[in-house]
């Protein structure tokens, strides 16, 4: 196997200026999984719909500190988790309150830290919806594929949880975790560590431009709305957010070993009945040595988005997944 030249040492492990706070994530982690904590993590609409409610003001849970993102008073911690978690920026005073800067999203048997809502800055590291239809198409290629994966990639990684769920399925595959976000890498790290892989690294990467090597699998699910303040959690550039997504569906392509596959979950706006990344992808992919398929998960998403300038003359944005497999 060709090892990848360009790929600089991981950040798949701590680093001594973060590893108090890396640790105490990993340790908080451990403590939610054997308190049972579970969270569904909904899209920021229906959160902040949820939490303008007069009873939801305040946290009265440890799922309304970590899921919910609710400013709670000191009972609800021990003194020494309280100092502690505060001491490793974990949690912060706000207001005579004290408020925790990540969430905790449960997924099937797993648990990842990604930000606390709202998603405000430009690092944050996003996990919602949109995470949960993507883990069930990765999950629904690794249950029908039989191409075997000595490396695959996770572009635009967030929180993991792709490679994380290739790694569990395939646990003789080397899983590269790629982003261009430092926090989104670190919190990869720490969910991986909790999930119990050890096969899962994570590097900085602009889409595959750490590698030179050929590739089993590639997944992404990458932003794919075009934000107007360009966050690059939520900013998939022109063609209304459909730019990142053909770039990756490029590069992909050209870095698919034989048998190889890419499995990409995106937006896809349309304007009069037209799908504006479809259109872009099919020059791309109708070549005599790809295979590919190409469905709709959700017809409808985001549709608040249809109220603002920018998407005034799209009609709809679809959640869909395009796979594409070298077939020679």
């Amino acid at each position: 196997m060709n090892r990848p030249d360009r790929i600089e040492p991981p950040l798949g492990s701590v680093d001594s200026a973060n590893e108090h706070h890396d640790l105490a994530l990993l340790e908080l982690g451990k403590r939610l999984q054997s308190a049972q904590y579970r969270f569904v993590t909904v899209t920021p609409l229906t959160h902040q719909r949820v939490n303008q409610r007069e009873a939801n003001r305040k946290a009265r849970s440890l799922r309304d500190v970590f899921g919910w993102s609710r400013p709670f008073d000191s009972s609800l911690l021990a003194e020494k988790d309280l100092q502690a978690l505060t001491d490793r920026g974990v949690i912060r005073a706000e207001g005579g309150l004290w408020m925790s800067n990540v969430r905790w999203s449960s997924l099937a048997d797993l648990l990842f830290v990604h930000s606390s809502y709202p998603t405000l800055a430009n690092d944050s590291v996003f996990f919602g919806p949109d995470t949960y239809r993507f883990a069930q198409a990765v999950e629904d290629f690794l249950r029908t594929s039989t191409h075997p994966i000595r490396t695959a990639v996770d572009i635009g990684c967030g929180s993991g949880v792709g490679a994380i769920l290739i790694a569990r399925a395939r646990p003789n595959a080397r899983v590269l975790a790629f982003d261009i976000n430092p926090v989104a890498l670190k919190y990869t790290a720490v969910n991986a560590s909790l999930a119990g892989v050890d096969n899962v690294s994570a590097y900085h990467s602009d889409i595959l431009a750490a590698t030179n090597e050929s590739l089993d699998l590639i997944i992404a699910n990458p932003p794919y709305m075009q934000d107007t303040q360009q966050r690059a959690y939520r900013h998939g550039g022109e063609h209304l957010g459909s730019e990142l997504s053909v770039r990756i569906l490029r590069q992909s392509i050209e870095h698919l070993a034989p048998g190889g596959s890419l499995v990409l979950y995106t937006g896809a706006p349309s304007v009069d009945g037209v799908d504006l990344f479809f259109e872009q992808a099919r020059p791309l992919i109708d070549r005599s040595e790809l295979a590919w398929t190409y469905r709709e998960m959700d017809p409808d998403v985001f549709g608040e988005e249809l109220e603002t300038e920018t998407y005034r003359e799209a009609d709809r944005i679809a959640a869909v997944v395009l796979t594409v497999t070298r077939t020679q």
